[in-house]
C-alpha cells in the first residue's frame, strides 16, 4: 500500500512544473529532462511491477502443476504394487480350494482374508460380472461356450480370472467365458 501512495505522489510531482523559476534557457533544459527520466522510470516500474506479477503467477501455476504430478505419479507407483499382488491372491485362492488338511485350510484362509483386507483398505474392489452382459469395459472375454437353455448371448458365464479396480481405475481387468 505505502507503494502505491509514493508512486501517486511521484506521478503528481511528475505533472507538476519541476522547475518554477523562469531563469535560464539551460535550467528549464535540466528541469524538463528530469521529468522526462522520472517518468522513464515510472513506466519502467510499472513494467517490472507487471513482469513480477506474471512470473509469480507463472511460479503458482508451475509448482502446483508439479505437485499434482507427483501425487499422481505416486498413486500410480501405489497401484503398480497393488497389481504385482493379484497374482498371489489368485494363488492363494486356488491352494485354498485343493488343500485337504482342515489346519492348514485354515491358516491359508487368514492369510486370504489379509490379503482381502489390504486390498479393502486401499480401497481396490474386485470386478465380478458373473450374469451380467459382457462389457470390454471391465473384463475381456478369453472363451465362449454355447449358452444352456434360456440363457441370453453374451452373457459372462464364468469368471476365470479375477478384476480388481481402484474407483473408477481398472487395475486388471477380469477374464471372463461369455455365453455364445
Amino acid at each position: 500500500m505505502e507503494n502505491e501512495e509514493l508512486q501517486e505522489e511521484i506521478k503528481e510531482q511528475a505533472q507538476e512544473p519541476v522547475c518554477e523559476k523562469k531563469e535560464e534557457k539551460t535550467e528549464k533544459k535540466k528541469c524538463g529532462k528530469k521529468a522526462e527520466e522520472l517518468a522513464k522510470a515510472l513506466e519502467e516500474a510499472e513494467e517490472n511491477k507487471r513482469k513480477w506479477y506474471a512470473v509469480t503467477a507463472e511460479y503458482e501455476n508451475y509448482r502446483r502443476r508439479t505437485q499434482n504430478q507427483a501425487a499422481q505419479r505416486y498413486n500410480e507407483g501405489r497401484n503398480d504394487v497393488l497389481s504385482a499382488l493379484f497374482p498371489i491372491g489368485d494363488n492363494l485362492e486356488r491352494a485354498l480350494t485343493s488343500i485337504t488338511d482342515e489346519n492348514t485350510k485354515q491358516g491359508v484362509d487368514m492369510v486370504l482374508k489379509a490379503y482381502k483386507k489390504v486390498l479393502e483398505g486401499e480401497g481396490v474392489e474386485e470386478i465380478n460380472p458373473v450374469g451380467e452382459p459382457f462389457n470390454a469395459d471391465v473384463a475381456e472375454a478369453i472363451m465362449a461356450m454355447p449358452a444352456d437353455e434360456g440363457e441370453e448371448s453374451g452373457v459372462v458365464k464364468q469368471v476365470y480370472v479375477k478384476g480388481y479396480k481402484k474407483g473408477d481405475k481398472i487395475l486388471r481387468y477380469a477374464q471372463v467365458i461369455v455365453t455364445q
